[in-house]
């Protein structure tokens, strides 16, 4: 990996979630990134205590134009990891797409012309996913937060930014993933066809750890503006739910269910989320994401059992709080 410019100055949306955290804190470590502001609603607690690091209070978050114009103004690159990831369509448009559209124009205003987007493999159309390249499926997403995100790619990618698309995101912080697995753990007597299905998941630190790689790379090298992120080992699913449940001391299931049947148990045929969710943990989901590991120029490091470990504390010190009992 070449580093793009020393001392280099960012720009970060969505520094307090869960994702973008873990990237302010990478970043407030590097010597390489000299100044990293954070455009946020309310300053997070547990803010990096380092000089690099400046949050600005913007209560308008990315409606505000003067202010994203302001914090633009200067910047080397901006990483816009700030997405609403439920909603409305409406409620999903004024963050994933109208707010995009407007950092854009500050950054492009200010004369920033690197910009990566935090996105999602969910704007692919469902169904079986199995080594795809970026790009190497259609792209049809369905839920408002997908269908939004994939506008925002779609006006990144045209500015010239550069597009980072993780799968599953586990870890300190994850109110999503884990919880999902454990909610299907408890709703299914059995592992759905024996819980071979393979996925591809990625160690929230592990992202940011590539993320920032990226943030402070020349990306002039890049095949493409697209790259997919996660480990590039895949997981049994049965692995994946078994450590999961684990974490939040829940039983694991013994027996083996079709597909079909576990459709039923959960009223897939009239409940989209719960058909997404037995697609996602019960059908293969892998990608390949040797490009990232490539751009980044290091190794992706410890592969899911070593990785889920650093962070099964942390779900089991919440375990009440993620996964509430009758949930």
């Amino acid at each position: 990996m070449t580093t793009a410019t020393s001392g280099a100055r960012l720009l970060i949306t969505g520094g307090s979630g869960f994702i973008g955290s873990h990237v302010v804190r990478t970043l407030a470590g590097s010597s390489q990134a000299s100044e990293v502001r954070l455009l946020v609603r309310r300053t997070p607690a547990g803010l990096p205590d380092a000089a690099s690091v400046t949050a600005r209070e913007v209560p308008g978050g990315l409606a505000d134009h003067v202010a994203l114009r302001e914090l633009c103004d200067g910047v080397d690159t901006v990483l816009h990891l700030a997405n609403r990831i439920d909603g409305t369509l409406e409620e999903c448009t004024v963050v994933n797409v109208d707010g995009t559209r407007a950092l854009l124009r500050a950054a492009a205003a200010a004369g920033v012309r690197r910009v990566l987007y935090l996105s999602t493999t969910a704007v692919y159309e469902d169904g079986l996913h199995r080594g795809a390249v970026e790009d190497g499926l259609p792209r049809r997403p369905k839920s408002p937060a997908s269908v939004t995100r994939l506008r925002a790619e779609e006006m990144v990618r045209d500015a010239g930014g550069l597009v980072v698309r993780p799968h599953m995101v586990y870890g300190a912080g994850d109110r999503w993933v884990v919880p999902a697995m454990a909610r299907m753990v408890r709703a299914l007597p059995g592992w759905v066809d024996g819980g071979g299905a393979r996925m591809t998941l990625i160690a929230v630190d592990d992202l940011a750890r590539a993320v920032a790689a990226l943030a402070l790379a020349r990306w002039d090298t890049l095949a493409s503006g697209v790259l997919h992120a996660g480990h590039p080992e895949p997981v049994r699913a049965r692995d994946v739910l078994t450590a999961a449940a684990t974490a939040v001391r829940l039983p694991v299931p013994r027996e083996d269910i079709s597909y079909d049947r576990a459709g039923e148990l959960l009223g897939a045929a009239r409940d989209p989320r719960s058909a997404r969710m037995l697609s996602l943990f019960a059908r293969d989901h892998w990608y390949d994401c040797s490009a990232l590991w490539r751009a980044v120029g290091s190794p992706p490091g410890a592969g899911f059992p070593d990785a889920f470990a650093r962070h099964a504390p942390w779900y089991r010190e919440r375990r009440h709080d993620l996964v509430p009992t009758g949930s």
